[in-house]
């Protein structure tokens, strides 16, 4: 295993930032690690990082103990973070030379992973150019390829596609499943519950504590709750009818149409149109549809107590 996790708590005084959290992660595998703010994620990436050490449990990355060598895993590890840990006043050439400085890769092995990073990022044509003028999507790449330029066997990501346009994070995820199948290890915390999809497992966190681990498919199969695809005249209208009604738990707009969650669907179909057609509103039609990743998110934080009010 790549990353090896057994009860791995964080205490701040009274205050519990990880709550005897477990999983492991696959060499190779991208391994999506989500939740609300205040979740604990980061307390969690930064333990696995080195950076900050547990209160209890254990847990080892590349075989290293994250309690007693943190040193260590620092520099066997690449980290990647929202902010792209660059040198804004360095040229493309300059950032990716200081990181090679970093890991110690020198001569034909520093040239072979200079051409690769220049060529995944597009920016073999603008090697002398300042990194503060690129591109918001030229400057992740280059931050991805100097967090692997010493070809790591762990790759942490924290929320590394915050801000970018959704063709730059397409590209992005492209490279990363590039690392993936040549076994590199990819650990990703995001916001955005599309590019979890891009992922081969999951881990959900809430309050300090991991509420639900598996695929994607697997965490849509889980959820407990169904929803319903409502088709109507003046849908926001239609929205404002159903709150509070028995056996719906959530109504919101959906492009022209209503998603609607329900504990079960053919009695809140009734409820739904019943409610609809008082309103003096046409319902043209009321159909099952898949769960989202973003249904699942929703309906686990609840059950679990929803999310930590800042």
């Amino acid at each position: 295993m790549a990353v090896e996790v057994n009860g791995l708590t964080r205490r701040y005084g009274a205050f519990t930032a990880v709550d005897a959290v477990t999983f492991t992660v696959g060499r190779g595998e991208v391994f999506g690690f989500l939740g609300p703010n205040g979740a604990g994620k980061t307390t969690t990436i930064k333990m696995l990082t080195g950076l900050v050490r547990p209160s209890g449990g254990t847990g080892h990355v590349v075989g290293l103990d994250v309690a007693k060598d943190g040193d260590r895993i620092k520099y066997a590890i690449g980290y990647m973070s929202q902010l792209f840990s660059l040198y804004h006043d360095l040229t493309v050439d300059e950032n990716i030379e200081f990181a090679a400085g970093l890991r110690d890769v020198e001569g034909d092995r520093f040239k072979r992973r200079r051409e690769w990073v220049l060529s995944m990022s597009g920016l073999t044509a603008h090697v002398k150019r300042s990194t503060g003028d690129l591109p918001l999507g030229w400057k992740q790449r280059l931050a991805l390829g100097c967090a692997v330029l010493h070809e790591p066997p762990v790759l942490f990501l924290d929320e590394p596609t915050s801000g970018v346009d959704p063709l730059a994070r397409r590209a992005f995820w492209e490279v990363i499943r590039e690392l993936s199948a040549a076994g590199t290890t990819v650990f990703v915390s995001t916001h955005y519950l599309e590019e979890a999809e891009y992922c081969d497992r999951l881990a959900l966190m809430n309050r300090g504590k991991l509420i639900a681990l598996g695929t994607p498919a697997e965490m849509r199969a889980s959820m407990p709750e169904e929803v319903l695809r409502v088709e109507t005249e003046n849908a926001p209208r239609a929205v404002a009818t159903l709150a509070g009604a028995e056996g719906i738990i959530d109504a919101s707009l959906f492009g022209r149409a209503l998603r609607v969650v329900v504990t079960e669907a053919s009695q809140a179909a009734t409820v739904i149109r019943e409610r609809i057609e008082a309103a003096g509103l046409r319902c043209r039609s009321i159909d099952v549809v898949p769960a989202s990743l973003e249904d699942v998110f929703v309906s686990r934080v609840r059950h679990a107590g929803g999310a930590m009010v800042s």
